[in-house]
């Protein structure tokens, strides 16, 4: 099923003359997970509509992002129901057909899985032009092998991703990407935060891999001091249930704490993340959203590290908390958290609290 992102107007930097010149072509830009990749694309969306105003975009991706593409004109949402109707070969084949059927002249593949390669053979037999991503997976791996290690900043994944545009001959320039404004705050998320002239701080404290999330001690040292700053709300983003059940019980003990977790739904999280003074997130798809709308990212690194091209969009590297890379000189050990040696599971340990707290009061104040 086909979903329509809402669309907002924005003057365009090319005359209307270029426009009907040109004519109107249509994208398709893959990107089905994870979360933070997601996100990631948001940023270069803007850029491609904004720098050309004739392209028609649809973006295939789970449904539950569709908020996040809210307000980027002439972007659209077509839902993959990966484990339903567009599962396995047959169902991949339905849907390039679908996807064909709707005008598409070209593919920017940006996330180069089993599935979307799928998808671009059958969109090769078609006769449409696909682009893919350059992982650059021979870099990532020199700079997570144990020996001989080449610890340099690689590409940024979103310059990544806006090289596929240039492959299918839509170069782009990021620096002139423009933040939105903030999203108006609903009486609900008025309701839920409060209406205390504070500063908002959101945490999302956990990740997918227990080696990139800050220990739970640790994190409650942080809440507890944030706690006794009257001039901060702190409020506590995350999913699961165990991860809720935590929050919730950290709200519940520290003063100026909320846990929003469960209690909005995406669209309204992310009016509220928009809103933001800072964001504390590990390196994990909290912090890119936040970043989506250039708020100040503060990000605690474990045995992953920014270099491997994952720092939120936009955010300078002072903002990236890393751990003793003396102490612990094989980080990064893995580009996603999932393979560390042993004695590396703690590394993150060595950012201690008053670190995170130092940075949080540079930041907000």
């Amino acid at each position: 099923m086909k979903k329509q992102a809402s669309v907002k107007k924005r003057d365009s930097p090319l005359s209307g003359e270029m426009m009907q010149a040109e004519g109107t072509s249509h994208i398709l830009v893959i990107r089905l997970s994870a979360m933070g990749d997601v996100a990631m694309t948001v940023p270069v969306l803007r850029v491609l509509t904004a720098t050309y105003p004739h392209l028609k975009v649809t973006v295939l991706t789970r449904g539950f992002f569709e908020p996040m593409f809210k307000g980027i004109p002439r972007v659209s949402v077509y839902e993959a129901d990966v484990n339903g109707v567009h599962s396995g070969v047959i169902g991949l084949c339905r849907l390039a057909k679908d996807l064909r059927d709707i005008g598409i002249d070209k593919v920017a593949d940006l996330h180069d899985v089993l599935r979307s390669n799928v998808l671009n053979s059958v969109f090769y037999m078609f006769g449409i032009q696909v682009k893919q991503i350059d992982k650059g997976r021979s870099e990532k791996k020199a700079l997570t092998r144990e020996n001989n290690k080449v610890l340099k900043q690689l590409k940024p994944t979103v310059q990544r991703y806006a090289d596929v545009f240039e492959a299918l001959d839509y170069p782009l320039d990021l620096s002139t990407h423009q933040f939105p404004q903030k999203e108006k705050i609903s009486e609900k998320i008025r309701t839920l935060v409060g209406t205390e002239p504070k500063k908002w701080l959101g945490i999302a404290p956990f990740a997918q891999h227990s080696s990139k999330a800050y220990p739970a001690d640790l994190m409650e040292e942080v809440l507890e001091e944030l706690s006794e700053n009257s001039k901060i709300k702190v409020l506590l983003f995350g999913g699961g249930k165990k991860e809720k059940q935590q929050m919730e019980t950290w709200a519940a003990s520290f003063k100026n704490t909320i846990s929003i977790a469960g209690k909005l739904t995406l669209a309204e999280e992310l009016a509220l993340i928009s809103n933001l003074d800072a964001m504390l997130s590990m390196d994990s798809g909290n912090g890119h959203m936040a970043a989506m709308y250039g708020i100040p990212v503060i990000s605690i690194w474990g045995v992953t590290h920014p270099y491997a091209g994952f720092r939120p969009f936009h955010q300078p590297e002072k903002n990236s908390l890393l751990p003793d890379l003396n102490q612990y000189p094989k980080i990064p050990t893995s580009v996603y958290g999932n393979k560390f040696p042993e004695g590396y599971e703690n590394s993150i340990r060595s950012i201690f609290p008053r670190t995170v707290l130092k940075k949080i009061e540079e930041i907000l104040f």
